[in-house]
């Protein structure tokens, strides 16, 4: 298959066919769960690895993916990203697990911000911990690193990726809280919809047992 350059004019960068989004009410149906729940709904499948940890506490976020591959410590393709967000989007960056060179930092969390995206996974590392902290911007990465990246590429967007050994396609549901990382398949979802609501219904009356249980 044959790939454009993106719109922001990279040419090494490829851009795969246009993929499918889930609507608003569908993506409000898993702002309702925590990942655990999520998880325990596809199987207990599904979900990173647990090195991929929020950047600052309190991180959450629920999107559709918008998936990048990049060069380890190379942010070419990060930046051509920008041009594809769309309003919901959650940015999921396979960057190899590299430690070494940061592929996102402040700035383009607030590219990513400005066009609308709910927050960034980054299976590598980032920088600008705290000035991110203070955007409020949610942003997962494997690790921390002051060195900035190359802009070489190549790299794709649009792609299917693989960040903690899980498969990511573009328009999956992706679901990111203290916990951990979720990616629901974006035809499995109105199914996992069904299933996390019996989840919730059960956990509540565990809960409500295990406050009536006597202190042994």
């Amino acid at each position: 298959m044959t790939y454009a350059p993106t719109s922001a004019g990279s040419a090494n960068i490829e851009v795969g066919p246009k993929w499918h989004r889930s609507d608003r009410e569908l993506l409000g149906e898993f702002e309702r769960h925590s990942v655990a729940n999520i998880g325990d709904a596809l199987g207990r499948l599904g979900m990173p690895d647990g090195g991929i940890t929020p950047v600052w506490e309190g991180c959450r976020a629920v999107g559709s993916a918008l998936t990048v591959l990049t060069v380890a410590g190379d942010d070419l393709a990060v930046i051509d990203s920008v041009a594809h967000i769309e309003p919901g989007d959650l940015l999921v960056i396979n960057g190899f697990g590299y430690g070494g060179r940061a592929v996102m930092g402040d700035i383009l969390a607030h590219y990513f911000a400005s066009r609308g995206a709910v927050g960034a996974i980054v299976d590598g590392a980032v920088r600008d911990r705290d000035e991110i902290r203070q955007q409020g911007f949610p942003v997962w990465s494997r690790s921390v690193t002051p060195a900035g990246p190359w802009k070489n590429g190549p790299g794709a967007v649009g792609t299917p990726v693989a960040i903690g050994g899980v498969v990511v396609n573009p328009g999956d549901i992706v679901v990111a809280d203290s916990d951990g990382i979720v990616a629901v398949p974006l035809k499995k979802a109105h199914t996992i919809a069904t299933v996390l609501a019996q989840i919730a219904e059960s956990e509540q009356s565990m809960r409500a047992q295990a406050k009536q249980a006597p202190p042994k």
